[in-house]
């Protein structure tokens, strides 16, 4: 890493301004540390920016808001994508942060006693490093055989805007996670004809149960086993979701907290694609397993020509882009194994890397007051030891 002679020092920084790397800032401040933000984009929250337009939260407002200010009472239970972002611009506003926005991150280190981190054209010095970047920095691209040969058009969900130049046309969705069933529903508004590419097993959970937010009854059930509280919830389940096999769709041999908890992946929260399934609006196909110019053969054989393929196939936070000497607390992906904790390094945290069943967004706000209670006590004990 090269590095400028003369460094901008802070007590803390921050890697990311969207709601993580925010919380982080405004607990750091309540606790009387301060901090730098540093953003490679040009805007907060950019990710929300970037996102689909029809996207909406999928848990509700009152267990979403980050630390120390609620969501506008006129915000309905579930926001939309701009008025996440219009909080995410006022709790900017309302906690003073200013943070450091085109400073993209190419390498941190920890060295000669505290972190080091080089952005583009600056260099910079702190006790401690807090890492929020989120897991959208690269999409995942899966590839294969004869996908070049594809005459249609490709795009991953981070290119997805709205379904507005789709009408009319066969459109393939891969991947049935939450991102891919809102595209399918908006594509279907958009009179799109729509099939989905499931590759494996799915749970399916809905995003209330009689009027009662999913999530609020994750809280309740936080403390149980996984195991039990599944047990606990599959006649629920089985009476709201029903059986999904006659539309194509395989159960998951798990439930969905257990799927949570030991494949780090979330099931799909239903706002409206099973009812399009069950009406026929949207067709099930297994896997892919090739391309041939305009179509697409699938796992059972069977094959179709579209006009676009649209890839819900998720990110990868890819924190060992910039990360140096980070074997200890990444795992083979780049992700962190632990997330709102101290690690195994000297000062280093991260903050929204752990997949919660009671909502990111939530975990988000838990984990910023814990990195800023863990920092505030090790500074305050590094000074009364007199150490720098």
């Amino acid at each position: 890493m090269s590095l400028a002679a003369d460094p901008t020092r802070s007590p803390v920084f921050i890697i990311g301004a969207g709601p993580a790397g925010m919380a982080v800032g405004a607990c750091l401040q309540k606790a009387g540390i301060s901090s730098t933000i540093l953003e490679q984009s040009d805007r907060v929250g950019a990710s929300w920016h970037r996102h689909y337009e029809r996207l909406h939260l999928h848990t509700d407002k009152d267990h979403s808001a980050l630390p120390f200010l609620p969501f506008p009472r006129e915000v309905p239970r579930y926001p939309s994508r701009k008025q996440v972002i219009d909080y995410l611009e006022a709790y900017t506003h309302h906690f003073h942060q200013n943070p450091r926005l085109g400073q993209r991150v190419v390498a941190a280190r920890y060295g000669n006693g505290c972190w080091q981190v080089q952005t583009q054209d600056t260099h910079y010095q702190a006790a401690f490093l807090v890492i929020a970047a989120g897991y959208n920095r690269e999409p995942h691209l899966p590839q294969w055989p004869n996908q070049d040969s594809f005459q249609g058009r490709m795009l991953h969900s981070s290119q997805y805007t709205n379904g507005e130049g789709f009408q009319g046309q066969k459109v393939l969705v891969v991947g049935f996670g939450n991102s891919g069933g809102e595209i399918a529903i908006d594509l279907c508004e958009h009179g799109a004809e729509v099939s989905m590419a499931v590759r494996g097993p799915v749970n399916v959970i809905p995003r209330e149960i009689l009027g009662i937010p999913i999530l609020s009854i994750g809280i309740l059930q936080r403390k149980l086993p996984t195991a039990w509280a599944d047990a606990l919830n599959a006649p629920i389940l089985r009476s709201t979701i029903g059986d999904l096999e006659p539309y194509g769709l395989r159960r998951f041999p798990r439930g969905p907290l257990s799927q949570i908890h030991q494949d780090r992946r979330i099931p799909l929260i239903d706002i409206g694609t099973l009812a399009l399934i069950r009406q026929g609006r949207i067709s099930i196909h297994p896997g892919i397993e090739s391309f041939n110019q305009g179509e697409v053969y699938f796992k059972d054989g069977q094959y179709s020509k579209y006009d676009a393929v649209i890839l819900a196939t998720g990110f990868k936070p890819k924190i060992d882009g910039f990360l140096e000497n980070a074997g200890a607390v990444l795992d083979e992906n780049g992700t962190p194994t632990s997330s709102g904790q101290r690690t195994s390094m000297p000062g280093l945290y991260f903050c929204g890397y752990y997949t919660s069943p009671t909502g990111m967004l939530r975990e988000i706000a838990m984990e910023a007051r814990q990195i800023a209670r863990l920092i505030s006590q090790q500074a305050h004990t590094e000074t009364a030891t007199g150490q720098s």
